[in-house]
């Protein structure tokens, strides 16, 4: 019974962190807003303790900063801003393109079963731009469908860990400035494409270049699109 409950004490700061970094990448906690322990405690039901220690986490993760870096006198979420989207997204390319060498080496069998999960996906993207009505959720979804493949079927236990540390922050731009971005859909398709051609020929370095291609693209886009609606939280 005594291990039981230590246990369960011992996951509630993961469950609290896990909590609160979904709040932030889905925006319900808004880019700059203050940070108050006993207002988090209260919202999710929990005490003080495993809070303090979940914000300890997120804030060496990049997900809220301290007053030396902001001009809160409190913890707050961190904002989003141009010169973090190019480096989120260029670093996520960078692993995924790692993962994409390895994936395109794979023997031919394991290769044609990636192929076609990354078809699939590509195929489910482009219709989601299409009928998606609720927000662009679907069109994330599928994106993320195609590229978490070829980082599953590619990168190593280390490569993995790296790519999961970056990508939940990359998500928090994607996710607030999405429909902004449908418009641009057909190349990202396109793109795709690219990768899968390269992947099906068997060329790992042509395999990578296009992946390194696609995720430098989207930070280019992505970051004119900041440019243009504005960054959030910097107030």
């Amino acid at each position: 019974m005594s291990a039981t409950k230590k246990t369960r004490h011992g996951s509630r700061p993961d469950q609290v962190y896990a909590r609160l970094r979904t709040l932030i990448v889905q925006a319900q906690l808004a880019p700059g807003s203050r940070i108050i322990e006993t207002d988090v405690a209260e919202r999710l039901g929990v005490s003080r303790t495993p809070v303090r220690e979940a914000l300890q986490r997120l804030l060496q993760e990049g997900y809220v900063i301290g007053p030396e870096e902001s001009q809160q006198s409190r913890l707050t979420v961190a904002p989003l801003t141009r010169a973090d989207v190019h480096e989120l997204l260029n670093i996520l390319g960078a692993v995924e393109g790692l993962a994409a060498h390895a994936a395109a080496s794979l023997a031919p069998a394991a290769r044609q079963a990636l192929v076609q999960q990354l078809e699939q996906a590509n195929e489910r993207f482009s219709e989601a731009a299409r009928t998606d009505t609720t927000g662009q959720s679907l069109l994330y979804e599928s994106d993320e469908e195609f590229h978490d493949a070829i980082v599953s079927a590619g990168a190593g236990p280390r490569l993995r860990a790296l790519h999961d540390a970056v990508q939940p922050q990359a998500e928090r731009y994607i996710r607030m400035y999405i429909s902004l971005l449908v418009a641009d859909v057909d190349r990202s398709s396109g793109e795709h494409e690219r990768i899968i051609a390269a992947m099906v020929a068997g060329d790992p370095d042509a395999t990578q270049r296009a992946v390194e291609q696609n995720w430098r693209h989207a930070a280019a886009k992505l970051g004119k699109v900041i440019e243009v609606a504005g960054e959030l939280g910097t107030w």
